[in-house]
């Protein structure tokens, strides 16, 4: 079968000549997916936005060539490709917030591809549109036309992005990232959409992604990069089970795969921390000109203990009430109902010394390490700082403890940078550092590596899962990633609409689920080694 896109010895430089893309060629069938994977910063987003010449201010294309039906994108004037990208180029990226303009609303953004490229007259692009809302499964056509994008989920978001390209049909898809911020429910979902209409329209796919149980599940060929080049490319089930190159296998050997059961330091002791029956409600919003909307209840009576050196996965989809809850066991939103004891004994929130001590001895690890350090502090400020409000500790000891945490995360000469000049993962590393400074005896960790490439992704578990091995500490790990969870977790807890659904050890959830919530989370989570195999 003849190429759609052939690309040959592509090049990207970036302002003052450095090579970001070095030598990469790739081609692409009608109806084929190619995936392009690699650990941030590998050039596979720069490759992938070379193809429509989408570069950032004063990156270039320094060599090669990107044929799409003989003809050379490289070297084509401005307004030829202008009138490419659309109607023969369609790109999908990661966060559609980004892509769709707040100010506008989704109909008006829909026509507009229809009526520069098509001449459509309002009235055949608003059916067109309307019908592929309802191919991509939008419930109520006419309503989501007549929206604005901050009035729908991520998910919902990403299914509008996907009709707004697929609406021009596109010979080929360039999909960049696409369900990174995701729920596995979400993302399945999303995903299954995107290639079911690119298989019906004959659509050519190239899927930028560092995940590789999504490259196993629907990629038919993939090439892998390392610092701008192609190091291993074909088919992609065989390369993903028999990598020749070391990169290659130093990805796959990352993939999260469930390990034997560590023995939990839990035991039968009393538990560090317990929900008992509790609910959070928050208030419904309204005005003059708004309309009033009902109380939302975001947990549901639910119980919960851990205890010391467990970590109880709570998973679900977004919107499930998981971080609401994990915020209510440390008291960072009010309970509507129910109780929360600490150390066997009930939270009396209205005795500040009480109440001043259970946040002493309770931390929390974000997802988003950049947002949550401050970018005007060094590391070992940032590490310093939960120290200040110990007891008895003078400047010498703090900073002893601070160089000894930077030493145990791997940072022991990071101290003096600050959180932008360090990767995702050495940011999280600092987050997980100052969290732990103090020995806390319970730590929620909310999504904290959901955002980090695989590799990074593994090197944060193994650490976390050594410090609390050395440290004793109880935690609650909140999370969507059933991958992530299978590494790290003693007992996991499904949670859906804000109740829990299900609860059990981990290999009895994974293996044996009951609810068929939790299966339809396991159906959806890419499981590599059943794929690969």
């Amino acid at each position: 079968m003849t190429a759609l896109l052939a690309v040959q010895g592509l090049s990207v430089a970036a302002p003052g000549g450095r090579r970001v893309v070095d030598d990469v060629s790739f081609t692409i069938e009608p109806g084929r997916f190619r995936a392009l994977v690699g650990e941030s910063g590998s050039g596979k987003t720069m490759a992938a936005r070379a193809v429509p010449r989408l570069l950032p201010p004063g990156f270039r294309i320094a060599d090669g060539s990107v044929r799409l039906r003989g003809d050379d994108l490289a070297a084509l004037p401005d307004a030829a490709l202008h009138r490419l990208r659309g109607p023969a180029i369609g790109m999908v990226f990661q966060e559609p917030m980004v892509s769709l303009n707040p100010a506008i609303r989704i109909g008006a953004q829909m026509r507009e591809a229809l009526v520069l490229h098509r001449r459509l007259p309002r009235a055949e692009a608003e059916a067109a549109a309307r019908a592929m809302l309802a191919r991509v499964r939008i419930g109520d056509p006419d309503r989501c036309l007549a929206a604005y994008p901050h009035e729908f989920s991520g998910g919902m978001r990403q299914r509008i992005m996907i009709a707004s390209v697929m609406l021009l049909r596109p010979a080929l898809l360039i999909a960049d990232e696409p369900t990174t911020a995701l729920d596995t429910l979400t993302q399945r979902e999303v995903l299954d959409l995107m290639t079911g209409l690119a298989r019906e329209e004959g659509t050519a796919v190239l899927l930028i992604t560092h995940n590789l149980g999504l490259v196993a599940r629907y990629a038919d060929d993939v090439s892998v990069m390392r610092e701008g080049r192609v190091v291993e490319e074909g088919p992609a089930r065989p390369v993903l089970a028999a990598p020749r190159h070391g990169y290659t296998a130093a990805l796959v050997d990352a993939l999260p795969r469930r390990g034997a059961g560590r023995p939990s330091g839990a035991g039968g002791a009393a538990p560090v921390i317990e929900a008992r029956d509790i609910a959070v409600r928050f208030p419904g919003r309204g005005g003059l000109l708004r309309r009033a909307v009902a109380e939302v209840a975001a947990v549901r009576g639910v119980s919960l203990a851990v205890r010391p050196g467990e970590t109880v996965a709570l998973v679900g989809g977004s919107g499930s009430g998981k971080t609401t809850f994990g915020r209510a066991l440390l008291g960072l939103v009010p309970l509507a109902a129910g109780e929360l004891r600490f150390r066997g004994r009930p939270m009396d929130w209205s005795d500040r010394a009480a109440r001043q001590r259970f946040r002493l001895a309770c931390q929390l690890v974000f997802q988003d390490p950049y947002a949550s350090l401050d970018p005007r502090m060094r590391v070992a400020e940032i590490v310093e700082e939960p120290l200040k409000l110990a007891a008895g500790l003078d400047r010498a000891e703090r900073l002893r403890r601070v160089a000894a945490m930077l030493e145990e995360v791997g940072l022991a000469e990071y101290g003096a940078r600050f959180p932008h000049a360090l990767s995702g993962g050495q940011r999280q590393r600092v987050a997980i550092a100052r969290a732990l400074v103090r020995d806390p005896a319970f730590v929620v960790a909310d999504e904290p590596v959901s955002a980090l490439d695989m590799t990074i992704q593994k090197q944060v578990l193994d650490l976390f899962a050594r410090l609390q091995r050395e440290r004793g500490f109880a935690c609650l790990f909140v999370s969507h990633d059933l991958g992530a969870v299978a590494r790290i977790a003693d007992r996991i807890a499904v949670m859906q609409d804000g109740r829990i659904v299900e609860e059990g050890p981990r290999d009895a959830i994974l293996d044996a689920p009951q609810h068929p919530y939790t299966r339809a989370l396991l159906e959806a989570s890419p499981r590599f080694e059943a794929l690969a195999a």
